[in-house]
């Protein structure tokens, strides 16, 4: 299907639905890319792995080879970022618990507070705080893993509750999103957030609650293919051995009490070899039986080619037949087994083969609202407050989540326990996040960062479409301007006709010699206090914005 048709085509969500036709998957395999190391290619790779490609990141990779732009990629140096600070004011009629432990721009982490006020207001804190983190991303793909396993082991900061608990959550994401899933997996079974969301802590030898058992083996590790064939035994039986978790709020840990723990054996389907996983006594027995729990599990070939699908769908496309199956997901989910689940050989792999930079994985993903949000702030390089002035820096932040969210993708608050439903239902995928309600949003975003603005704490979040062109090789050119904005903006070109009538159009201004535009830019340039000229390169600039992202090729990565 081709995705521009798609998107100038939507009229309701019930039409998507009814739409079956799939565009085929790049062409290609694992093979290391060995072709040209372009302009073109890095901003393919930056789009996919990062927020955006700003114009410094491109100039930058432009200097590395092809090798040593995807190693620094993957291998991000950057520290972890400064906490959440609290940013808000408590309400003056909360006499339970106030928040008075906390000074206005201090960090909130360590103080316990059982306040649902006070909580509700640290949750929004910490969403305003990942967006930020988000737009100031180092030159790595840290970022975007991180979103992917916050998609993966999906959770909502709504039940959750404690802000404490959803932070520390993240930073176990963050803190692992490169490293090894198996060691993820079995930290996130015991996280406080995790306990709590999937009633972990409610699990015990007296009521065995199924609810994380299930999750573990549908969503987290084997999912709901044909091959994965765990039956509902197997369910109870891994509710059995996580039985005696508990949250500790106070050390904003969890731990395990051995009297709510089912000590029996736990006997597991063929599936799993019929395992059984003995019964264990002792303060480390929850741990035991854990292991033991994840040892069965992962040893199902399953597991890796569940989690490679995954991958392969955030990354290059949502459809995978039987040719990127055999071709790409099963080689690299022995990879992924060889190097014992550690995530970065497989994303090395992937990152690197001719596979994920054929010409038809260019274009093909339409922008998640995240990316769209964030990749837009930084592509325009749109200027944010200093880090100091937390009110304004953190309503700027709020604008966006909030825009985030008004697009289907509240970060923080995936629907359920499944994630974001672009990510894994069938046929449609990505074209999920484009409906009728959802497209006029997104124009009407981008409408107003360029147009008028948002203003807060008396400061403005805007497209500086001026400040922007300056980057440019040659702006005083139009058709060369024209060309090296999409260059940017655009994975899929439009044509030389639609360029041309653009030019005369919006930067001509309606004349027809290109000596229009070259002498209103020049004047700006060397003479800025010219109104009304100055008036007439920035309005025509704004247009000019405001109509490439108005058109569909803008929604495509």
């Amino acid at each position: 299907m081709n995705r521009k048709s798609f998107l100038t085509s939507v009229s309701s969500p019930k039409k998507v639905d009814n739409q079956a036709i799939i565009a085929p998957p790049p062409n290609g395999g694992l093979a290391e890319y060995k072709g040209a190391w372009t302009e073109n290619e890095v901003i393919h790779l930056l789009k996919r792995t990062m927020f955006g490609a700003k114009k410094a990141d491109i100039d930058y990779f432009k200097t590395r080879t092809f090798q040593q732009s995807v190693d620094e990629i993957l291998n991000p140096t950057a520290a972890l970022p400064d906490p959440p600070v609290k940013e808000y004011v408590t309400p003056t009629n909360n006499t339970n618990t106030p928040d008075a432990n906390i000074l206005e721009g201090a960090p909130w982490i360590l103080d316990p507070n059982n306040d649902g006020t006070v909580n509700s207001l640290r949750r929004q804190s910490f969403k305003k705080w990942w967006m930020g983190v988000m737009i100031h991303q180092d030159r790595s793909i840290l970022e975007k893993m991180t979103l992917f396993w916050h998609n993966h082991f999906a959770t909502e900061t709504s039940v959750i509750s404690n802000a404490q608990f959803v932070y520390k959550h993240h930073l176990l994401l963050r803190s692992s999103a490169l490293g090894n899933f198996k060691a993820l997996t079995k930290a996130i079974t015991i996280d406080p957030a995790m306990l709590v969301y999937l009633n972990g802590e409610d699990n015990s030898n007296k009521a065995p609650d199924e609810n994380y058992g299930r999750e573990l083996q549908e969503l987290f590790c084997c999912g709901k293919g044909p091959a994965s064939l765990y039956t509902e035994e197997d369910v109870r039986a891994s509710a059995q051995v996580l039985t005696g978790w508990r949250n500790d709020t106070l050390n904003i840990s969890s731990k395990f009490v051995e009297s709510r723990h089912d000590k029996t054996n736990k006997q597991f389907s063929a599936f799993y070899n019929n395992t059984i996983i003995q019964g264990q006594t002792g303060p480390d027995a929850g741990e035991k039986e854990l292991d033991a729990l994840l040892d069965m599990i992962f040893a199902t070939e399953e597991v890796a080619k569940y989690l490679c699908r995954r991958i392969y769908r955030w990354f290059v496309y949502y459809d995978i037949d039987d040719v990127v199956e055999s071709t790409i997901i099963t080689p690299l989910a022995q990879i992924f087994r060889s190097n014992n689940y550690e995530i970065k050989p497989v994303l090395n792999a992937l990152i690197k083969s001719e596979h994920f930079f054929d010409i038809l994985a260019k274009g093909c993903q339409i922008k998640s609202p995240v990316d769209l949000v964030v990749g837009l702030v930084r592509e325009y390089n749109i200027i944010f407050p200093a880090v100091s002035d937390y009110k304004t820096y953190y309503g700027f932040c709020n604008y966006l989540v909030s825009a985030s969210a008004n697009l289907q993708q509240s970060i923080g608050d995936p629907p359920d326990v499944s994630g974001w439903k672009p990510y894994y239902q069938a046929p449609q995928y990505y074209e999920i996040w484009i409906t009728s309600d959802t497209l006029p949003k997104r124009n009407q975003l981008t409408d107003t960062l360029i147009q008028n603005g948002y203003t807060f704490n008396g400061k403005k979040m805007v497209i500086d479409a001026a400040t922007f062109i300056l980057q440019l090789p040659d702006p005083s050119d139009p058709n060369k301007l024209i060309d090296d904005l999409l260059k940017i903006i655009y994975r899929i070109d439009i044509s030389a006709a639609s360029k041309t009538q653009l030019k005369v159009d919006i930067l001509l201004g309606g004349q027809s010699s290109d000596y229009y535009w070259t002498d209103a830019w020049n004047t700006y340039l060397t003479n800025p206090g010219n109104t009304s000229n100055t008036n007439t390169v920035k309005n025509r600039l704004r247009d000019l914005f405001r109509y490439f992202m108005n058109l569909s090729e803008y929604q495509l990565a």
